[in-house]
């Protein structure tokens, strides 16, 4: 199979906390990442397509194209955004990067046709990375 992975930067801020849950059981769980005032991070972005070569421009992605479906439906949703308070997923769910991972590919997944997404790889830190990698498509029957 032959990919295509391209590259995008966001900075975002969010607090790590359960609104039903005390303080220190946040602290407890959450660490410092449950600091009242948030905390932010440089996030790198990674995202994995695959598709169909076409025969004209012998590419499998038009990139200006994945460029701005990115734009449109992930990054100016998230970059310099406070993702507990201006991201309505994150109003009832804790804003892990495990939960923003998804989110980014559930966001991503029915926009990039004919293009099909394979991954999602974020990288929150120089040390922490996570991957959501998608089910591959059925195979046609002959």
């Amino acid at each position: 199979m032959l990919s295509l992975t391209r590259r995008y930067t966001f900075s975002s801020g969010h607090r790590l906390c359960r609104r039903e849950w005390t303080d220190a059981r946040n602290e407890e769980v959450y660490g410092r990442c449950a600091n009242r005032n948030g905390h932010g991070h440089n996030y790198v972005l990674y995202v994995t397509v695959t598709g169909p070569l076409d025969p004209e421009t012998g590419m499998m992605a038009d990139l200006p194209r994945l460029d701005r479906t990115v734009e449109r439906e992930v990054l100016s949703r998230l970059d310099h955004h406070f993702l507990n308070h201006e991201v309505a997923e994150f109003r009832d769910a804790v804003p892990t990067s495990e939960n923003l991972c998804r989110l980014i590919g559930r966001w991503l997944e029915p926009k990039l046709s004919p293009a099909r997404l394979v991954r999602i790889t974020l990288y929150e830190t120089d040390a922490n990375c996570f991957e959501l990698v998608l089910p591959p498509s059925p195979t046609p029957v002959s």
